[in-house]
């Protein structure tokens, strides 16, 4: 993992999930983190244990990672198990990514958000594969896929990646609106 995924991932955390968790003080919030192994770093590092359960899920053993699966496209979690669910570098190495996001999307419960970054540039990095580079348009894609809403998204050009950041809901909330990714600067 690259240190700007982790200041992109903190930005996600303080602006959405910490607000998330103040409203529900009674109960620890469950985090997903698809992609898990900690490789340079892991986003569990940013969770306070006190807030929150995390869970990481990854194709293979590792630091990190808590569970392990086969199969990326189909999740043995529950529909709307998770509060959040997180990942990072991940997408571009996922064949059939679209399928992947559907399943975010599925385990994730009704006041949820699911976080996602993904580059827009870089060297071809096979893990072990290497399929895909992401830009704005592509999250609302994937958004009307899944039949999701992009209520944040940015382009982090600064970053060595051009982390593209994306936050989604499942359904229209009071307080959040639509994103329009016409707004981000190519």
């Amino acid at each position: 993992m690259h240190g700007s995924s982790m200041t992109n991932m903190k930005a996600c955390i303080d602006r959405y999930l910490v607000p998330l968790a103040l409203a529900h003080p009674t109960r620890k919030l469950r985090v997903v983190d698809i992609g898990a192994q900690d490789v340079n770093g892991s986003y569990k590092s940013l969770l306070d244990p006190a807030s929150f359960d995390y869970l990481g899920i990854d194709m293979v053993a590792g630091n990190g990672v808590d569970l392990v699966i086969n199969d990326p496209y189909r999740l043995p979690i529950a529909d709307g198990f998770a509060d959040c669910v997180m990942s990072g570098q991940m997408l571009e190495h996922n064949e059939f990514f679209w399928l992947s996001f559907a399943e975010k999307m599925r385990i994730v419960n009704d006041t949820g958000f699911v976080f996602m970054i993904a580059p827009s540039k870089g060297f071809i990095h096979r893990y072990p594969v290497d399929c895909y580079r992401f830009y704005p348009d592509a999250y609302t894609a994937l958004a009307k896929y899944a039949n999701a809403i992009l209520i944040d998204c940015w382009l982090d050009t600064n970053s060595e990646w051009g982390d593209l950041v994306g936050v989604f809901i499942k359904s229209y909330r009071p307080g959040f609106r639509r994103f329009d990714t016409t707004t981000i600067n190519a």
